[in-house]
C-alpha cells in the first residue's frame, strides 16, 4: 500500500497554513488537499484552532491586573 500524500500533508500542515513551506511543497500540499476529504477536514480544524489562538493572543489583561502583577514583581525583586 502506498501513501496517497496524506502523511506528508499532515506532517507539514501547520507550516503550510502559516506559509512556512517552500513553494514546491506548498503546491503539492494544496493539490493533495483539493482531492482528499480527510486532509481537508484536518486542515479546516487546524486553521480554525490557529485562528482562535491568534484571536485569544490579541486580548489584553485588565489594567488593574497588570498593575497587581507588576507590583508583585517589583516586591519580589526588592527582596532578592
Amino acid at each position: 500500500m502506498t501513501d496517497c500524500g496524506c502523511d506528508k500533508a499532515k506532517r507539514d500542515l501547520e507550516e503550510y497554513l502559516r506559509n512556512e513551506v517552500c513553494s514546491t511543497n506548498s503546491a503539492d500540499i494544496r493539490e493533495h488537499l483539493e482531492h482528499c476529504a480527510s486532509c481537508q477536514e484536518e486542515a479546516l480544524l487546524a486553521r480554525t484552532l490557529t485562528e482562535a489562538v491568534q484571536r485569544a493572543c490579541k486580548e489584553t489583561a485588565p489594567v488593574d491586573l497588570k498593575l497587581q502583577v507588576m507590583a508583585k514583581l517589583r516586591a519580589a525583586q526588592a527582596t532578592h
